[in-house]
């Protein structure tokens, strides 16, 4: 096969026509068409308030359904002649796919939409969300504004079809009790090899039912957080296109990860942050999205750091999609919303709230955002960490089903099956559907 980076594969053309499904929101979704991005007809100069009814599909992330509300108001304040409805769309990102593809197969569709690091290209790919460029520049929206790498990361052909909103890295929380009882320094690890080290002293001291490190189990991101270990040891999902879940660094890195699975060393779990912010583990990486939470729940004091090893913390999180088949003036009050909730001031207001990072450039210039990163270094450790972090492996993100299925080969492992069984199974079951889904649409 031949080998083309991601940037290489979504800048080809002519190929978003093609179907594909993703993870959770399996099936194409047939019943919304229209064009990659808004008329002329509806682009000419309409820089003034947005008006009639906005409906914004969310899962809320970070619990922020209170802080949605607020910015939802703060807009109807400077565009009165406009009405925002929050729908509740899903407890997770994969939910609001799942909303979203049904509505596309025959629903009524929303505005406005959270679409994440595996979500949003599925529905590019199919041409059922619009791409937000021309609309940009019709409603003045400097988009050079948002955080490069988070913005061009909905990047495919010549548009963007999102634009960044609640997004995150994973961050290392660690409890400082425990640690002072372990005898640690205060510090995060500087690599895996001494988070093993330091497991065994924590695991000592940590409550009954407790372990050493919270972990999400597989059905929740945990093949998202653990790009992190894999990448340290030199192994990766995937290189370009091409699976590597069989090579020999990937197979060590994850027998590593099993050898302190079956140490008892991880406290696996749907909700990482809620056993962390118990004090039932030492540490835990977790969002940056939990660091609201985790700040509020916690009786104890805590730290953020960045992950173990050095360039190897991979982005993730959401954005906001508008979808294709709604009318161009739709997509232009839809864009005025998404604007309005992105810009400076609001992403201040969503990153404090939250813990997840701000997405425009200017946001670190506010006031009130300097203010805060110097009185909570917590939330400061995001910002300084993004420019270590790294592009996510394509089998991941990009391949259909590609995250579930490692989610789901890394519970395996947990639960002690062999690991080169599990990742030889996993290797031929992603060439296949790259084969199959990916392979036709790369140029010969």
């Amino acid at each position: 096969m031949s080998t083309f980076s991601r940037r290489t594969f979504l800048g080809l053309t002519g190929v978003a026509g093609t179907t594909i499904g993703l993870s959770a929101c399996a099936g194409t979704g047939g019943g919304s068409t229209g064009t990659a991005s808004a008329t002329a007809s509806a682009l000419a100069k309409n820089t003034g308030p947005a008006t009639g009814t906005i409906e914004f599909w969310s899962n809320h992330p970070g619990t922020s359904k209170e802080t949605e509300l607020k910015l939802i108001e703060a807009f109807k304040a400077e565009n009165p002649g406009a009405t925002v409805n929050l729908v509740d769309a899903g407890k997770n990102y994969e939910e609001v796919a799942q909303k979203f593809n049904a509505a596309l197969a025959g629903g009524q569709l929303p505005d406005v939409v959270v679409v994440s690091d595996v979500t949003w290209f599925n529905f590019a790919l199919n041409k059922q969300l619009a791409a937000v460029d021309d609309i940009a520049k019709a409603i003045e929206l400097d988009t050079d504004d948002y955080v490069d790498a988070l913005y061009n990361d909905y990047k495919f052909e010549n548009g963007h079809y999102a634009v960044p909103y609640a997004r995150s890295t994973p961050l290392f929380y660690y409890n400082q009790d425990l640690w002072s009882k372990a005898g640690l320094e205060d510090r995060g690890p500087k690599d895996w090899d001494e988070m093993k080290e330091w497991a065994a002293k924590l695991k000592a001291v940590a409550p009954d039912g407790g372990a050493a490190m919270a972990l999400a189990d597989g059905s929740n991101y945990l093949d998202w957080v653990l790009q992190n270990l894999v990448w340290e040891f030199g192994g990766a999902y995937s290189k370009d296109w091409t699976p590597k879940f069989s090579d020999a660094k990937t197979i060590e890195a994850l027998t590593f990860f099993q050898g302190m699975a079956k140490e008892g060393y991880f406290k696996f779990s749907k909700d990482a942050a809620a056993d962390f912010g118990a004090g039932l583990t030492g540490c835990g990486i977790m969002s940056t999205g939990s660091l609201g939470g985790v700040t509020k729940n916690a009786k104890f004091p805590f730290k953020t750091a960045f992950l173990p090893g050095e360039g190897n913390c991979p982005t993730g999180g959401a954005g906001i999609g508008i979808p294709a088949g709604i009318t161009d003036e739709r997509k232009v009050n839809a864009l005025k919303f998404a604007s309005f909730i992105t810009n400076a001031a609001s992403t201040v207001t969503f990153t404090q709230a939250t813990g997840y990072m701000p997405v425009r450039k200017s946001a670190l210039k506010e006031e009130a955002e300097k203010s805060f990163l110097e009185a909570n270094p917590n939330s400061r450790t995001a910002v300084e960490q993004l420019p270590k972090t790294r592009s996510q492996d394509n089998a991941r993100v990009l391949v259909p089903g590609g995250g579930a299925k490692i989610g789901q080969a890394l519970d395996q492992i947990v639960a002690g099956q062999d690991v080169k069984t599990v990742m030889d199974g996993l290797q031929k079951d992603i060439e296949g559907v790259i084969a199959a889904q990916i392979t036709p649409k790369l140029p010969k």
